[in-house]
């Protein structure tokens, strides 16, 4: 089977930096809303897959392709997964459990989470944590250490989301299963298998009682959530639709045909690009965020071991983070923080700030 890495370009190390709009160099004072460099969470050794800060916790999770997973203890400066030397505490501000922002060095290690396998993504919603696996979904529930095993992917599930009450994982055969949450027992239960990709399913979003899925086959799939049957095939891009996005009545999408798309419903209901943009380079990952004064902003990773950070909808540069090897996981926090993975196994925080900010690597 073809996987997602061999399609996904390699390219060659460079140093981790920020750049601003106009050129300026590491370090150079920007006016007006910024973003700056909390911390660097080192220990993974592989690609990191997947960054989760549950909902009530106090404790931050990162994945990887090296086979394990990081609990970062916020509250008592512990990382709870296999780890180098240097630990970090992370105390993030407004975050439920926590009330201010610091961080702290920690030199103690402690247990080891390994699930068995190499982590094709990972996500959380409410108590449960849900990875991504070879040929199975592993769901556990932090707050009864539940352990469940969901067998009935084939190859790597490579995207998870949730919708209602349906977990929905994308696999390395082209299939999405799809399992119900059961209240009554605390499972989830096999529900369907959707076909229809012909490649692995790489990208999954819910948005608009949708599911979006992007695959290797260059296609995006439009599936209703009421039936779970597919109400549309877009076939616009060249390339593997590694991410997807809704925001507002827009749905976006990237490719390593070097485009982000935006598509919008017609009067008929059907989806079409209503705009394009190009960049230099694959586009890997999408994340919207809102900066310190509230306004939109895409984040957007390019194979070429960059982030873009864009001011939507009118596309407008607002700076640009370049990472030791290509940025695979965004994920938002609490009180304007934003945590990237890359290649490398380095997880960096980073915060919006509405005072004139040094940007250091």
């Amino acid at each position: 089977m073809t996987t997602l890495a061999s399609r996904v370009r390699v390219t060659g190390e460079a140093p981790g930096a920020v750049t601003t709009p106009g050129g300026g160099s590491v370090g150079t004072e920007r006016q007006g809303d910024s973003f700056s460099l909390l911390t660097q969470l080192d220990g993974h050794q592989k690609v990191v897959t997947g960054i989760a800060l549950p909902s009530g916790s106090d404790k931050l999770y990162t994945a990887s392709k090296d086979e394990t997973l990081r609990i970062w203890d916020c509250a008592s400066g512990q990382d709870l997964g296999v780890g180098t030397k240097g630990c970090v505490s992370l105390i993030l501000q407004n975050h439920p459990c926590l009330c201010s922002l610091a961080v702290e060095l920690k030199t103690h290690c402690t247990g080891v989470l390994n699930p068995g396998g190499e982590v094709g993504c990972m996500i959380s919603e409410g108590p449960w944590l849900l990875v991504g696996m070879p040929n199975l979904v592993k769901a556990w529930n932090i707050q009864t250490n539940v352990d469940l095993s969901l067998t009935g992917p084939v190859g790597q599930v490579y995207s998870l989301v949730v919708g209602t009450d349906l977990l929905f994982a994308g696999t390395q055969d082209g299939s999405i299963l799809v399992w119900r949450y059961n209240t009554a027992t605390n499972c989830f239960d096999p529900a369907a298998s959707l076909t229809g990709h012909t490649l692995a399913v790489v990208s999954l979003y819910v948005g608009a009682n949708r599911l979006y899925s992007g695959s290797m086959d260059n296609s995006i799939k439009v599936w209703s959530l009421d039936n779970l049957q597919c109400v549309q095939t877009l076939t616009e891009h060249t390339s593997v639709v590694m991410s997807l996005i809704c925001w507002d009545q827009f749905l976006l999408s990237c490719s390593l045909d070097n485009t982000v798309k935006i598509w919008a419903a017609t009067q008929g209901g059907n989806l079409e690009v209503t705009y394009t943009h190009k960049e230099e380079y694959g586009v890997l990952a999408l994340c919207g965020v809102h900066d310190a004064q509230a306004k939109p902003v895409l984040l957007c990773s390019c194979n070429d071991n960059s982030l873009h950070l864009y001011d939507l909808p009118s596309f407008t540069e607002r700076g640009k983070i370049l990472a030791k090897q290509e940025i695979r996981s965004i994920q938002i926090g609490p009180g304007g923080i934003f945590f990237t993975g890359d290649g490398t196994g380095q997880v960096k925080v980073w915060k919006w700030s509405t005072q004139p900010t040094a940007i250091h690597p």
